[in-house]
């Protein structure tokens, strides 16, 4: 997902696709320690993910302490 996706997405979309994105990532690192993890990349992925929609919601609060 681009920062532009997310930019378009309310914040509760964004709060709903971090919860859904950190129990994937759980369940794939339990993949992977039980060794049935077929694309280990998906976790880089899903932390990236994380992280930028986490990066908009914080945009969004400093920008509503400014006004």
């Amino acid at each position: 997902m681009k920062v532009n996706e997310i930019r378009n997405l309310t914040t509760e979309e964004i709060i709903a696709k971090i919860k859904e994105s950190k129990e994937e990532l759980f369940n794939l690192r339990f993949q992977q320690a039980t060794g049935n993890l077929e694309k280990p990349s998906r976790i880089r992925d899903l932390r990236h993910q994380v992280a930028r929609l986490k990066t908009v919601l914080r945009e969004r609060e400093l920008a509503e302490a400014n006004k």
